[in-house]
């Protein structure tokens, strides 16, 4: 059913979807205007729909709708606000709690009517013929299967996308899919795998070669006819029904890309593209109410600036210790050091890494929540930053080892979860004081394994530990065992559990390294 539970699945499904293409949604965006933001747009509408359903609420349905019309960013962000206000009416036309297939495809059938009223001047070739081949192929279901309507709807969704090239001319010069339908399409077949069980699709290609860049860009696209304007000027605006008539017409004689869309309850967001925004705000005071102003000056986004990202893919570690940096680094990460890796500094070393998309390993369950909050406010700044959960540094060596720069970037964040997910670790540590553990009394001086934050044995020296710890965690199975070695712990400590693995397990591969950690003498990690 499309509940509340399914829709804040798909909700955040979706965003996850639209962080994972943003920048190619960004480098595709040539209409109207090659302004290289829907793929940012879209994320952040997405977002501000999430945030709004997390409060309590009656209706989770129109708070997805109500936070999407509030947040939106951009003219894609405006017609996504009008496919969740299109959910929230069917939703809410329902009486009683069936809400299956047909429900979904009378949504979309008002998320079309809505969308194409909300425009001005629609095009084919644009978002609205991906969300009305959606529709259609929903509607002529004629199931009540919310599952057999999903995938009906993305794959409608799909081939309307590819289409879409050879409709505008704007996107077969540059030989790409238009940027708002290949974000719609995201959304539409998230819920699709969701209800389905299929995984999510690859959206296709963009094309060949991205669209013309710079100035250049923004010469092209007017000499097509797309923009002869300079200014993008969106508000929120309080007014009644009665006045949005006269104020799309005015609009409409300012400018183009012209969208007023509103939530049923005096509530609209508005946007347009215009060279007089005086007389665009001005028209909004005349209808009623505007706030939450904004404007951007197109020559400001599009004007040639030295690129900030200098590389396509990055990982960024955070691990202490000199020896377990330079590890890292060998194998092509950057590295922080977990004393800076606070919200601030693990912004700051995003940034410095130069590259589009990253991949952050936290290597700390504790620091992943400060990873995301970092990695959330670098996306903002359009940046695409992926978290992969990690509780210890081998983890993060675990996912660093099947990091491919040449994979998807989708692809490539979910064989590095799996790795750091099948890594399981565990650490010898000295004990200080007398101590009562889960597996006895401590002394002084003995050696404690730590798994999983509990203490699981107590060995007389180092070298026992090592062993009898090893042999606990193979107990469950493993195909490589990796030693870090502590700061100041001799090498004879690897080379004395190596040469017993050997022995009792032919069948594991050992591979040690000096980690150079202070609190540690010896971390394990199994895979």
């Amino acid at each position: 059913m499309l509940d509340a539970a399914l829709l804040r699945r798909w909700a955040r499904t979706a965003v996850a979807a639209l962080e994972r293409h943003a920048a190619e949604i960004d480098r595709i965006n040539v209409f109207p205007v090659p302004d290289s933001d829907t793929g940012t747009n879209l994320v952040l509408t997405m977002r501000a729909a999430v945030d709004a359903a997390a409060q309590d609420g009656d209706s989770v349905a129109a708070a997805l709708a109500r936070g999407a019309l509030v947040g939106a960013r951009g003219n894609s962000g405006v017609i996504l606000s009008q496919v969740l206000r299109g959910i929230a009416d069917a939703v809410a036309a329902v009486a009683g709690p069936s809400r299956g297939g047909a429900v979904l495809a009378d949504a979309l059938v008002r998320a079309h009517r809505l969308a194409t009223a909300a425009v001005t001047r629609p095009r084919e070739g644009t978002v609205l013929s991906v969300l009305s081949a959606a529709a259609v192929a929903a509607a002529a279901v004629g199931s009540d299967r919310l599952d057999d309507v999903a995938v009906a709807a993305a794959d409608a969704a799909r081939q309307a996308l590819r289409e879409t090239t050879g409709q505008l001319p704007e996107l077969a010069r540059a030989g790409v899919v238009d940027a708002g339908g290949l974000g719609l399409y995201l959304v539409l077949d998230a819920l699709a795998a969701l209800v389905s069980g299929r995984p999510p699709a690859e959206p296709p290609g963009g094309g060949a070669r991205g669209p013309v860049r710079g100035r250049d860009a923004l010469v092209a696209a007017r000499e097509s006819g797309s923009s002869v304007f300079d200014y993008e000027v969106m508000y929120l605006l309080e007014a009644p029904d009665e006045a949005v008539a006269a104020l799309r017409e005015e609009l409409d004689a300012l400018g183009d890309s012209v969208a007023v869309v509103g939530d049923g309850e005096g509530t609209w967001n508005v946007h347009v593209h215009c060279t007089d925004v005086g007389a665009a705000i001005e028209a909004g005071v005349v209808a009623g109410r505007p706030h939450r102003i904004t404007v951007v000056r197109f020559a400001d986004q599009i004007a040639p600036v030295p690129d900030r990202f200098v590389r396509p893919r990055g990982v960024l570690l955070v691990a202490g210790g000199a020896e377990l940096a330079e590890l890292a680094r060998s194998a092509g990460a950057d590295v922080l050091d977990p004393g800076a890796a606070d919200e601030r500094g693990i912004a700051a070393a995003l940034r410095d890494t130069r590259a589009r998309h990253v991949v952050l390993l936290p290597c700390d369950a504790d620091r992943t929540p400060v990873a995301e909050r970092a990695a959330s406010a670098a996306r903002r700044d359009g940046q695409e930053v992926l978290v992969v959960p990690t509780a210890s540094v081998l983890q993060g060596l675990a996912a660093l080892a099947v990091h491919d720069p040449e994979r998807r970037p989708g692809e490539d964040g979910v064989a590095m979860a799996e790795a750091a997910a099948g890594t399981r670790t565990a650490a010898l540590l000295v004990a200080e004081s007398e101590a009562l553990t889960w597996v006895g009394r401590c002394e002084p001086g003995d050696v404690l394994g730590l798994s999983d934050g509990e203490v699981v044995l107590i060995a007389p020296d180092l070298a026992v530990g090592a062993l009898w710890l090893a042999h606990r965690m193979l107990t469950a199975g493993g195909e490589i065992v990796t030693a870090l070695l502590g700061e100041g712990v001799d090498d004879a400590l690897g080379e004395g559990l190596a040469a017993d693995l050997r022995r009792t397990h032919p069948e594991v591969e050992f591979v040690v390294h000096r980690g150079g950690q202070a609190e540690y003498p010896l971390v394990l990690g199994v895979e």
